[in-house]
């Protein structure tokens, strides 16, 4: 999860800096952050392209952590997902497709169908406890949404 944390942090929209690293059998696949596609201007440069409440920008870390796997052709298949928040929907369901058996998230983020399709699909959902230290960085707050 540290990693995790370490990836978050080349982040290039504010209102959240989300981590992942795809893992299997113990090595390291790829890792993704959430920023904007790839040429694309950055929140951070131009600011939030918000679309209810959400910035559409950027790509989500996850989503980028697996498209940076089909990029490199890594298969994903069978491994865990470290993510600095717990997945939305969305990306639930592109972990579920792309074969990951397992998510390891920190922060929490209210989407309880995300939750649902992962346990329907028996990905392993699993919370890590962070440091208190840690944790405000992966605190979810509503004003991010």
């Amino acid at each position: 999860m540290s990693i995790a944390l370490q990836v978050a942090k080349r982040s290039t929209c504010d209102r959240a800096h989300v981590g992942a690293v795809i893992v299997r059998d113990r090595r390291i696949l790829t890792t993704g952050y959430n920023g904007s596609p790839a040429g694309l201007p950055h929140c951070d440069d131009v600011g939030h392209l918000l679309v209810d409440g959400h910035c559409v920008r950027t790509l989500h870390a996850e989503q980028n952590a697996i498209i940076q796997a089909a990029y490199l052709d890594v298969s994903v298949r069978g491994g865990t997902i470290y993510v600095t928040h717990q997945p939305c929907l969305t990306c639930a369901k592109m972990i579920i497709n792309a074969g990951i058996k397992r998510v390891v998230y920190a922060g929490t983020y209210p989407d309880n169908l995300a939750r649902q399709f992962l346990a329907e699909a028996g990905v392993g959902l699993q919370q890590f406890i962070l440091p208190a230290e840690l944790r405000q960085a992966v605190e979810h707050r509503p004003e991010q949404e």
